[in-house]
């Protein structure tokens, strides 16, 4: 085995770059899970102010989630593009995922704006502050996902994406999935089970 590829791959033999993210994911999921049980621990502790079921909009909420999902299927689109040499369908799936997030996006900001004014904030109870650092913090998790996508796309666009970049779009496309499938627990959690 030459130098070169001990450097890149190891003794494992796995890209050091894909397993820095799988690194990476594992920390990711153990943020994401005390914050989802920090949400479950205060959960109808407060007594003021708005209560989820009062305040929570499932049809729209759901809407927002089919996209956000079928954002997965365009990266996984994407990446099978990148990786057969597909200059139009990389370009046109790199801009539909990170599009179809803002999209996603657009949902939890409107949704703020309105439980802002039905009177749940931060500091209203229990409840909001949960929810909203909750909530907030994957919406802060799928904007950079958003960016490192359009990224991607701008690359793509200027040619400079090709089969030898396929890890890169890998690598997004794992941290893509994971923000999806927390938003799946995040979802279940705060809006399905009352």
């Amino acid at each position: 085995m030459s130098s070169a590829h001990e450097a890149t791959f190891g003794a494992t033999g796995l890209d050091h770059r894909k397993m820095g993210v799988w690194a990476f994911l594992g920390s990711e999921c153990m943020f994401f899970g005390s914050l989802i049980a920090t949400y479950l621990v205060y959960k109808g502790k407060s007594a003021v102010g708005p209560h989820p079921h009062e305040i929570l909009n499932i049809p729209l909420t759901s809407i927002s989630t089919f996209v956000l999902l079928m954002s997965s299927l365009l990266m996984v689109l994407a990446l099978a593009a990148v990786q057969r040499g597909d200059a139009l369908g990389a370009k046109l799936w790199l801009f539909g995922t990170p599009f179809f997030g803002m999209i996603f996006l657009g949902f939890q900001v409107y949704e703020f704006r309105t439980f802002v004014s039905e009177g749940l904030t931060l500091q209203v109870n229990l409840f909001g502050a949960s929810f909203f650092v909750l909530t907030g913090f994957h919406g802060a998790h799928v904007s950079v996902g958003v960016l490192w996508l359009l990224s991607l796309w701008v690359l793509a666009l200027r040619n400079r994406l090709t089969r030898a970049d396929s890890l890169l779009v890998e690598i997004a496309g794992l941290y893509w999935h994971f923000v999806d499938i927390v938003w799946i627990v995040i979802f279940t959690v705060v809006y399905l089970i009352q």
